[in-house]
């Protein structure tokens, strides 16, 4: 399950943005180890965003799911890499008061052994990206 950095609580409930940083693979092809993201504190949360969340059961564990759908109790989430595990499948609905954000953007930093021309340029092209909804979320809950 990716942890994130306990940055993301600095200043969230005061300032409208934060930042976290991705550990583990529950996310993958969407969001790898090491990535930065951009967080909206607050706001809507709709099937299919990629979303901040406190864990049910270790609160001072901040993690990242995509939101699948709306229950009762809380939002149903569901990591893009089904082999990893760590979602609700495992702990149920999410509450809504430990939904803390939506992610925004992801970078990806520059690897340490990526200094060719060719490697950089690649890099550049590709660092930084919005992390856009997946509204197929629900069908690929549906297909479980």
């Amino acid at each position: 399950m990716p942890e994130l950095s306990q940055e993301t609580e600095r200043g969230g409930a005061n300032q409208p943005f934060g930042w976290a940083e991705v550990t583990g693979p529950s996310m993958v092809p969407t969001l790898y180890h090491g990535d930065l993201l951009v967080i909206r504190h607050g706001g809507r949360i709709r099937p299919g965003d990629v979303v901040v969340l406190r864990h049910p059961f270790q609160q001072d564990l901040l993690v990242v799911k995509r939101a699948a759908e709306r229950r009762e109790g809380g939002w149903w989430v569901l990591g893009d890499n089904t082999y990893a595990g760590g979602d609700s499948t495992d702990y149920g609905p999410v509450p809504d008061e430990l939904v803390l954000g939506r992610v925004l953007f992801r970078f990806r930093p520059l690897k340490p052994g990526q200094r060719s021309p060719f490697a950089v340029a690649r890099w550049v092209l590709s660092a930084a990206r919005p992390v856009l909804s997946d509204r197929s979320a629900s069908r690929r809950f549906r297909a479980r």
